[in-house]
This record gives C-alpha cells, structure tokens and sequence, in this order.
C-alpha cells in the first residue's frame, strides 16, 4: 500500500521515520507529530523528500506547564517522602526530617520562554513566585509585565539567582548536555532542578554527583536518558530525586486535542494548504 499513503501521524514516535520508510511512500505529503519535540526526526532528511512536517504545540502546553508545576510543588514539600512516611507500618519521622522549601517569595528560573515557558510563568505567578527567564529571544514588555518575569540575558545569571530552575527547552545539538557540572555548580545549594524538556538536556553523571554531594538541594525529572532509566540507576536510589515517566502531556483531554491537531495538520497538508503548526528544519 505504499503508494497510497499520503500521510503519517508518529504517536510516540511510531513507526520510525528512516531514508528507508521514505523511499516506500512516493506520495507522502506530510508528518505529523503527536507532540511538540522533533528530536526523532531528521527533519533534514524527511524535507528532502520534499515531505511536509508538523507539531502539536498548541494541545500540549497547558498539560506540559501543569506537570512542570507539579513537579515543583511536590518537590518543595517533599511529597513523595512524606507519602511513604504516611503509609509506613510506625509512621516514624522527625518534624525537622520533613521540612519543605517554601514557594511563595521564591524566585523560578526558566530556561527556555516559548508557549509552554510562558504557560508555566503565569502559573508561578499564581503562586506569587519571582520569575527570571532565559531565552534565545527577548518576550515583548507587555508579556514580561503581565506575568512579572524578569529577562536573564546570559544563564549564567538565572542559575546563580533562582531557588527552583525548570528547563523548557527544546533537543538539540547546542542544547544537549546545557546542564553540567559548571551549570549545577552555579546553582545554590538549596537550589532545585526541574526537567521537563528532554533528559539528554542535563549531564546526568553530573547531576547524580550534585544530588548526592549537596550541591544542590533536590531535582524533579519527568525526563530521562534513556527513557525509562536502568533498575540500577543511582539516580533511582536518591532521595532528594522525583522522577515521573514523561507524564507532560499524557492526560486525556490533551491525547484528544493532540489527534485533532494533527488532523487538522494533515488535512491542510492534503489540501494544499498552509500547515498551523509546520516545522521546518533548521
């Protein structure tokens, strides 16, 4: 059926998108992605079969931003800790042992201000934090004001300031491995990370090394590398570590709205109309 196909939607990245499955299908005009990361695509390679892509940015920011603030709520307050301590068989603890870090007054920096950056300042703001950003691009005034966020030219400056840190960045060559062991030494050491973006964006032997030698207060990852981690990975030993199986998007109303956009990606496609969310390789 290789000549009928016209379209693709890749849900989490099924089927695999090589020169091979490329040449099978003459007549493919489009790819279309159920979520916003392109990192498994060689966009280079699918334009040059003159194949269209796109993304579903609109249906998975709202969902991504909320788990990025869960994330450092349950964080803050230890909830996982506190979680098994209330379900033990004596429910023995300290009252000093489960101290959590108080949000309001606290200062998130974060890396990475597109739509779900912005998404996940509106909310600190909710949550009457300060908020630093570093971008590629500065936010026009009007936006920096109405979520009260701050630019941070250089990361550098974010990261010496910020009691919780959330990466929102996307994959890619110059953001791999954007934090390290002089990025994590950088941060105060009652400081927290918080990856929401892609696992192979933190140096992950860098970050063991922070959590276990105090460099850093704690981390809250939704994001691995590899995804999911080896059974006898250190980082799954550590008790200042909250790691979640890529929940970002994975609720039932953003699945939903995901399939329409990408329908409506498609059928644009098809008709030889401008895609909404069309990616092109950089």
């Amino acid at each position: 059926v290789g000549k009928k196909v016209q379209a693709i939607y890749l849900w989490w990245h099924k089927p695999v998108i090589n020169k091979e499955l490329l040449q099978s299908l003459p007549n493919l005009k489009v790819i279309a992605n159920s979520g916003v990361g392109m990192d498994h695509l060689d966009l280079k390679l699918v334009a040059s079969f003159g194949v269209k892509m796109a993304n579903a940015p609109r249906a998975v920011s709202s969902s991504t931003a909320n788990t990025g603030m869960a994330l450092l709520l349950a964080s803050a307050r230890r909830l996982v800790e506190v979680h098994n301590i209330s379900i033990s068989p004596s429910m023995e603890y300290c009252e000093a042992d489960i101290l959590g870090v108080k949000v309001a007054g606290a200062t998130l920096g974060i890396i990475g201000m597109g739509s779900i950056g912005y998404k996940i300042a509106l909310r600190a703001k909710a949550f009457e934090m300060n908020i630093l950003y570093h971008n590629g691009t500065q936010r026009k005034v009007q936006e920096e004001q109405a979520v009260g966020a701050t630019y941070c030219k250089k990361m550098d400056s974010l990261l010496q300031q910020a009691d919780f840190v959330m990466l929102v960045v996307s994959l890619t060559p110059q953001t791999h491995k954007l934090i390290g062991k002089r990025e994590l030494e950088l941060m105060k050491p009652t400081a927290t990370l918080i990856n929401i973006s892609r696992g192979a964006v933190v140096d992950q032997e860098a970050l063991v090394a922070a959590l276990q030698t105090g460099v850093i207060r704690a981390a809250a990852l939704d994001v691995t590398s590899p995804e999911p981690l080896p059974r006898d990975h250190p980082l799954l030993k550590l008790k200042n570590v909250i790691i979640t199986p890529h929940l970002g998007i994975k609720t039932d109303k953003a699945s939903y709205m995901i399939t329409e956009e990408a329908v409506e990606n498609i059928l644009a496609a098809l008709s030889g109309l401008p895609l909404p969310s069309e990616v092109l390789p950089s």
